[in-house]
């Protein structure tokens, strides 16, 4: 099969999921996600195996039986944002903000810095259903802007895109030839605007060197550079799952007053996202490798010397 055509049936297969999801039942999709989850749980291939990594890292004090568990609630929590996603364009949005507004804290901080005129830059990590958070910040605050990197093929990324504008998002490439997301980025910040990034993964040579679970990583610049060119407050953000809902919580804002303070700053938003991510480890949804020591000596070199 050629990889065009194996990217045209990857879209075909996500549009699909979309359409067909929406109309089998809440109980059966749930179950069928479940089911899923569970599976790649047993087959425990690359990205489970790296998630069994990433978590040993984050909960260092669980036995192995312990580890299994966890690996298999991480899996159906990933499961459970999918069936989320393909479900949330159809669900009633009203609701949905109304349910997170009641549990959620940290809502003062926004309005503190819409108040200043400044606009607000939240980070997250890839942790519960961060589209669900956008679905509040939207009913909260009006549209606001995210970034999104340009898949293969161009109709998948076409189907993202429309998919988080049908939330209420501004969404802009990351990469790709005509992206310059920075400079509307900080259109929107002084527009009075929030911006909206997912922070806690950059293995690039920008990526920002920090601590995460006493080991070395790196963590992508733009929200620090953001507020720090714009005035913008920095506001962590975490969201999870409940039983039955959503939780989200957004932090004090980090202070970052010039560029130089940027590093300093990340390093603030690793702790607060290491905090968060060990009290809720079953719903960070890191199947990839993160830590620098998890990668080879020669990618770790080349990091090094394009830095």
């Amino acid at each position: 099969m050629s990889a065009g055509l194996g990217g045209a049936l990857q879209g075909w297969a996500y549009g699909l999921g979309w359409r067909m999801v929406r109309l089998l039942p809440e109980a059966v999709a749930a179950e069928t996600f479940q089911l899923g989850a569970d599976l790649a749980a047993w087959r425990a291939g690359p990205g489970t195996r790296q998630l069994r990594r990433n978590l040993a890292r984050v909960v260092p004090q669980a036995d192995e039986a312990e580890l299994d568990e966890l690996v298999r609630r991480s899996l159906r929590s990933y499961a459970r944002y999918w069936r989320e996603a393909f479900r949330l364009p159809s669900m009633d949005h009203d609701a949905v903000y109304r349910e997170v507004s009641a549990t959620m804290t940290g809502v003062e901080y926004i309005d503190a810095a819409l108040e200043e005129g400044n606009g607000a830059v939240l980070a997250l990590p890839h942790s519960g259903n961060w589209d669900v958070a956008g679905v509040f910040l939207v009913g909260h605050s009006g549209e606001f802007t995210t970034v999104a990197e340009r898949l293969r093929p161009e109709s998948l990324y076409r189907r993202f895109v429309a998919y988080r504008e049908s939330l209420g998002f501004e969404v802009i490439p990351h990469n790709g030839p005509d992206a310059s997301p920075g400079t509307l980025l900080v259109r929107r910040l002084r527009a009075n605007r929030l911006v909206c990034l997912m922070a806690d993964r950059d293995l690039t040579p920008s990526g920002i060197p920090v601590t995460f679970f006493d080991a070395e990583t790196r963590m992508p610049p733009g929200p620090a550079w953001l507020a720090a060119a714009t005035g913008a407050a920095l506001l962590p953000a975490h969201t999870w799952f409940t039983a039955d809902g959503w939780g989200l919580r957004i932090h004090p804002p980090i202070r970052v007053d010039g560029r130089d303070e940027v590093p300093a700053a990340m390093q603030g938003l690793a702790d607060v996202f290491a905090a968060n991510i060990a009290a809720h480890p079953a719903d960070w949804h890191m199947l990839q490798k993160l830590w620098l020591d998890d990668l080879s000596e020669a990618r770790r070199a080349r990091l090094e010397q394009r830095q």
